[in-house]
């Protein structure tokens, strides 16, 4: 029987796959740990912050979408719900001058959002599916409103502001300079990873799995998919509460636009232009959509469309995300046939190029007249000054649009027959997409 039970038993892992899983997690502390050497202004650590805070936020929201197949609209409830508590939580503690350091703080909007989970979670996970999307859209408006109405707690508009630098000190750390918040924000992006990695090798990861693909086959294997469902949506809030600590304790202050519709789809879109079926597409999408934002918001006035923009081409041309997309050329890498494709890569990008510049010029225009007819027609976008007026400026963003569609879409055919050409190459030698 034991020799049985030890041929079933699954292989360990080579000493090989250890190195490297090992190795990674102490590369991505090592970087952590140099990016402020690398990047020292104030801005940069800034940056370096919101990206760390995103990074835990996207990560708890796929534990929902990508792990258990449940899309919610209202994920930023438990996020707000952190921070709120968090600002409330310092206050109290520099108030009364216990003797807790801010480096603990994250925990207390950890349990916040793991509580409201287990309190709204049970009801919110009867279903999956539109039951439950709708379900969460409902809580996220419920929650939002009262942020309106209970002025005592949510303070209102203006919203509930504290001082850090009153809590217990660490190796002399006051944590007013930003590059110390930076560290702090860092520590806690590299923990919350690591457990949220450790989750998806469990066997309730893998029940969550099962759970999205498959929810019928659970039940017939004896595992109630509800309960499932609940555990993930627990775990997922509580992570969501120690990135909206994180955020609070960063900005020192908490307002109404942590629990908003603004912040949901913020972390919807960051979690699905990543990749949501891969454990680095959350990151990758976090990383992406806070440069996006906080460098579009700074070269047009109309940044939120051209984000709209781009996350509905990631849904139509590339659900996978952009890790899918990489994640596609790793065959073709090991076969050593991508070189048959980057050709008609460069072929293609050219009037791609031309027509997302026509694009830029017929949005701006278009925009300009729209929302300021009465204004100077001399306008900058993207650094390029310009004159919507300009007859030349119309057929300009016309030719570019038009005749760089038309182009595109026959080179993009060209790459489609290259792709296949090099995906036979490595299917004959055994690697198969």
């Amino acid at each position: 029987m034991s020799e049985m039970t030890s041929s079933a038993a699954p292989p360990l892992p080579a000493a090989s796959e250890k190195l490297k899983f090992y190795g990674l997690w102490v590369a991505a502390t090592i970087a952590l740990l140099l990016l402020p050497k690398l990047f020292s202004s104030g801005g940069s650590l800034t940056t370096f912050s919101l990206i760390g805070i995103s990074i835990i936020f996207s990560l708890s929201y796929n534990i929902l979408l990508g792990q258990t197949g449940m899309l919610s609209f209202g994920h930023a409830v438990y996020y707000g719900l952190g921070g709120f508590l968090v600002i409330h939580a310092i206050n109290i503690i520099g108030a009364n001058k216990l003797p807790i350091p801010l480096p603990l703080v994250p925990l207390i909007g950890g349990l916040t959002g793991l509580l409201f989970a287990v309190l709204l979670g049970w009801v919110s996970t009867q279903r999956s599916g539109t039951a439950f999307a709708m379900i969460s859209l409902g809580v996220a408006e419920l929650v939002a409103s009262s942020a309106l109405i209970l002025r005592t707690f949510f303070g209102g508009e203006a919203g509930i502001s504290a001082n850090r630098t009153k809590l217990l000190r660490v190796f002399d750390w006051n944590f007013g300079p930003q590059i110390q918040i930076y560290y702090l924000v860092a520590a806690w992006t590299l923990i919350a990873m690591i457990a949220m990695y450790a989750l998806t090798r469990t066997p309730l990861g893998r029940m969550c799995n099962a759970v999205r693909d498959n929810p019928e086959r659970v039940q017939f294997v004896g595992y109630d998919p509800h309960v499932v469902r609940y555990l993930a949506f627990c775990f997922s809030g509580f992570f969501a509460g120690i990135a909206g600590a994180l955020a609070a304790i960063n900005f020192e202050i908490a307002n109404s636009a942590y629990l908003g519709a603004v912040q949901s789809g913020t972390v919807l879109f960051a979690t699905y232009i990543g990749g949501i079926g891969f454990f680095i597409g959350p990151i990758v999408g976090a990383i992406f959509v806070t440069f996006l934002s906080l460098g579009l918001s700074d070269l047009t006035p109309v940044w939120q469309l051209y984000f709209g923009l781009i996350f509905i081409a990631v849904v139509v041309f590339a659900p996978g995300g952009i890790t899918g997309l990489l994640m596609m050329h790793r065959p073709l890498l090991k076969a050593g046939t991508l070189f048959k494709v980057l050709p008609s890569y460069l072929v293609a990008f050219v009037p791609t190029l031309a027509m997302i510049v026509g694009l830029v010029l017929a949005i701006e225009t278009i925009v300009h007249f729209t929302v300021n007819p009465g204004e100077d027609s001399h306008i900058k976008a993207f650094g390029v000054s310009f004159d919507a007026a300009s007859r030349y400026i119309w057929a300009m963003a016309a030719i570019l649009l038009i005749g760089g569609f038309l182009v595109a879409r026959k080179t993009w055919t060209w790459v489609g027959h290259a792709w296949d050409d090099a995906t036979s190459v490595a299917r004959e030698k055994g690697i198969a997409a």
